[in-house]
């Protein structure tokens, strides 16, 4: 009998100790996709991208493609009840891995001279100016 409690006690010890693990991972999208994207400086890849953060708070998002304009914001990654403490102590010592995902969607805007050409806006802008002058006089 106390063979068979020690060999519990020992089980239960240990399988404490191991302790769980914590990950945290942000997924970024865009539309379209492929655009390369930046958090707080630092180049995470393209979209679609899935990457480990280490702090829940604010981020800077840069993303940037060919043909649209480049997008930068802030994004918030919220903090689950089970990462504030003390919770967050026994979240970790639960033989478990838990993961705690934010997913971050973005719309990027096409390019201005993409939307019309240039050259027809300019002549557009100087008619315009003509004509204002013109009323002014």
């Amino acid at each position: 009998m106390l063979k068979r409690a020690g060999l519990l006690l020992l089980i239960v010890g240990f399988g404490l100790g191991a302790g769980g693990c914590l990950e945290r991972r942000m997924t970024i999208t865009s539309e379209p996709p492929g655009a390369t994207a930046t958090v707080n400086g630092v180049e995470v890849g393209r979209t679609p991208v899935s990457a480990s953060f280490v702090y829940f708070g604010k981020y800077q998002v840069e993303l940037e493609r060919d043909g649209y304009e480049p997008l930068r914001t802030e994004a918030k990654a919220t903090t689950p009840l089970y990462e504030y403490p003390p919770i967050d102590l026994l979240a970790s010592a639960v033989p478990l891995n838990i993961t705690s995902n934010v997913n971050w969607h973005f719309v990027m805007e096409p390019e201005k001279s993409a939307r019309g050409s240039t050259e027809a806006t300019d002549a557009a802008l100087l008619e315009r100016a003509r004509e204002l002058r013109k009323q002014v006089q």
